[in-house]
């Protein structure tokens, strides 16, 4: 099993099917509009801009399990991306990442790649996950992790 085995859907509901990503880089993300780390979404811009030509892509997946820090509809997620840090990257549908109603994807993400002391939960919003072309996963990241922090990393996969 690998990544491109999920199907994702996008803010506006349609089937993401990650095979379609198939051969690419990927950085998955939770995201979130009201965080104190919600800047970051400048930062994952500039890594999609970066190296999307060398195949590689940011998904976005809005969460609203850590205090609450995304309330907005998929219209108002969408808005908000795109007017206030002109995300290009893929957003999909709001997710829970934990708890029983996670997720199948992040799930298997957390499962394949640990936290701290082996934790799966995913911590906090903006955790990041990478994932090499052959749809294994090469890295978690915690929200504290700027995306810049990440380019040694991206290079490594591409």
């Amino acid at each position: 099993m690998n990544v491109y085995d999920f199907t994702a859907r996008t803010l506006d509901g349609a089937p993401a099917p990650l095979a379609e990503h198939r051969g690419n880089a990927l950085l998955i993300v939770n995201t979130a509009s009201k965080c104190g780390f919600t800047p970051q979404y400048a930062g994952l811009e500039e890594l999609q801009r970066k190296y999307r030509d060398r195949g590689f892509s940011v998904l976005g997946f809005p969460c609203n399990q850590f205090g609450a820090q995304e309330p907005g509809n998929a219209e108002e997620i969408a808005s908000f991306c795109s007017v206030t840090y002109d995300v290009t990257f893929p957003m999909m549908a709001k997710i829970d990442v934990n708890g029983p109603a996670a997720d199948p994807l992040f799930a298997w993400l957390k499962h394949q790649k640990k936290g701290i002391l082996g934790s799966e939960r995913v911590k906090w919003n903006f955790t990041k996950f990478l994932v090499d072309r052959e749809g294994a996963v090469r890295g978690r990241f915690s929200p504290t992790t700027a995306p810049a922090a990440l380019r040694s990393a991206i290079e490594a996969v591409l």
